[in-house]
């Protein structure tokens, strides 16, 4: 696409997405390169707006392919869900559940059928979308069904790094289960897959020859066995069996280490084992500029990684950063859609 055009959904539109995806729009708006579309209700999308003191026109589009008005104008795909019946600020609502939703399978089926380059998701409200009737644990789950995908991923982009132009992408063995579980789920098997999954992902995103380091999970990598086995018995042997399949594959490598390693460019990508093993040192070096991105989909995904923020939703004072991060790379993103949807769908 010449210029391409991204769904931005509102997410929960009683929680802060409204506020900041007005905000993120009205900062690009009328830029040559790539064009926003909000996707969601048009009421919300304004209030959102008049809450963050934008002085700004919404438009309603009925059409991804309407020519942007340029700067001062945001254009909205309006689902009309709710209409001028819109909920309370910060309080869990199934209808606003239902319009989470509603925008997000709006959003995909336009990235399906190529009427956008890729999709940029806002925060929704677990409990607000399971009111609403929705079974998914999130995002992620909802967009595996819509696209027809068994399995799919997260992955981190730390844009801000201390290599000038470097990326760090780090990626999860488990994702949303309690500690144990995720150790005990720790198996050769499912670390080599893990491996293969993010070196396929640093490909279909623009690194030709990915480096990929693979974290450790005990303290100094277990020293041997004193202080755990699971890098003898799996993380190890799985680091072995990538690289004899031609992997440039570095590990396992101690915790406390490798994220700064790939932060200063050493490697491309990071495996983490268990949610906060990736999470923490991606948010505290960089909380703002952190995005994610759900690999294995057939469409391109950027989203905030943060939630709604019910306790200042309506107040004005939510910092849209992170969604201007997360659009931007979908921005970044755009001429991979293509590539994308070759390799995943």
């Amino acid at each position: 696409m010449t210029r391409p055009v991204l769904a931005v959904t509102l997410g929960d539109p009683a929680g802060i997405g409204p506020e900041i995806t007005a905000r993120t729009l009205a900062e690009t708006a009328g830029q040559e390169d790539h064009h926003g579309v909000a996707v969601g209700d048009a009421a919300a999308l304004r209030r959102g707006a008049e809450a963050s003191g934008l002085d700004v026109e919404v438009r309603t589009v009925t059409d991804f392919a309407t020519a942007p008005a340029g700067p001062g104008v945001i254009d909205v795909y309006d689902t009309g869900v709710l209409g001028a019946d819109l909920p309370a600020w910060g309080e869990v609502d199934a209808r606003a559940g239902r319009a989470a939703v509603a925008a997000i399978e709006t959003a995909t089926r336009a990235a399906l059928d190529g009427e956008v380059a890729g999709i940029v998701t806002g925060p929704i409200n677990k409990e607000a979308i399971w009111q609403a009737g929705s079974k998914h644990l999130g995002h992620t789950e909802m967009l595996g069904e819509l696209t027809g995908v068994t399995r799919q991923n997260t992955m981190f982009v730390v844009r801000n790094t201390a290599a000038e132009g470097h990326h760090l992408r780090i990626f999860f063995t488990t994702r949303h289960v309690a500690l144990r579980t995720a150790l005990d789920q720790l198996t050769k098997e499912r670390v080599g897959h893990a491996i293969r999954e993010a070196a396929t992902a640093l490909r279909v995103f623009g690194v030709s020859e990915p480096r990929l380091a693979v974290a450790a999970v005990n303290p100094h990598g277990g020293e041997n066995g004193a202080f755990g086995d699971e890098e003898i018995e799996h993380i190890g042997p799985a680091c072995e069996a990538a690289r004899a399949e031609g992997l440039d594959v570095h590990g396992p490598i101690p915790a406390d280490s490798v994220f700064h390693q790939g932060l200063t460019g050493r490697y491309d990508g990071v495996l983490s084992h268990f949610h906060d093993q990736g999470h923490i040192p991606a948010k505290t070096y960089d909380f703002d500029g952190t995005i994610s991105v759900t690999v294995g989909l057939p469409i391109l995904r950027t989203s905030v990684d943060h939630g709604t923020a019910f306790d200042i939703a309506g107040s004005g004072r939510a910092d849209h950063a992170t969604m201007l991060s997360a659009y931007l790379a979908a921005v970044d993103y755009s001429p991979y859609a293509d590539r994308i949807r070759r390799a995943y769908g």
